[in-house]
């Protein structure tokens, strides 16, 4: 785990951009019709990839303003009133504070996209903003819980772990 500021800063961009790319691709299959095919999302194609990888670029952004304005605060707040460091299992309150980060940062991804993809991007009315925004969240929270206990946060403190040996 990150011991100075720096390491913090390097962790969050690894962690958002995992987070983005990997929300991305879900997303951009789904729009691409991938998950009514015939063989669902095992039809994919590389072009996913690439369409994700553009989005992700620009909303990896957008989550490290917002994990860094609210999202990380909230995760950390949740794992202290379910987990206590000096009795928990440490693995148990990492698992807490991700969960509560999701919790927040879903809801505030799904906006974002929203308003952007569905509003400005594709003219839906703004008045259908709570509507859709809602039904963003239903269909992004699974996907954005398990991606990231099971990809993302795996993958980060990886990738953190050999950036920064000494911090394990």
């Amino acid at each position: 785990m990150p011991k100075t500021k720096a390491q913090g800063i390097v962790f969050g961009i690894i962690m958002s951009y995992a987070m983005a790319f990997g929300m991305e691709v879900y997303n951009t299959a789904i729009n691409q019709g991938f998950h009514l095919a015939g063989a669902g999302f095992s039809a994919m194609t590389n072009l996913v990839f690439a369409d994700a990888l553009k989005e992700a670029a620009f909303m990896g952004l957008i989550v490290i303003l917002f994990s860094g304005l609210w999202g990380n605060r909230a995760g950390a707040a949740f794992a202290a009133r379910h987990c206590d460091p000096q009795k928990d299992n440490p693995y148990v309150c990492r698992v807490m504070r991700q969960a509560g980060t999701v919790a927040v940062m879903c809801p505030t991804m799904s906006l974002v996209a929203s308003v952007l993809f569905s509003v400005v991007m594709a003219g839906m009315p703004a008045a259908q903003l709570p509507a859709i925004w809602v039904g963003t969240v239903i269909k992004n929270f699974p996907m954005a819980f398990f991606w990231n206990m099971f990809a993302a946060a795996p993958f980060t403190h990886w990738l953190f772990n050999r950036l920064f040996p000494s911090s394990r």
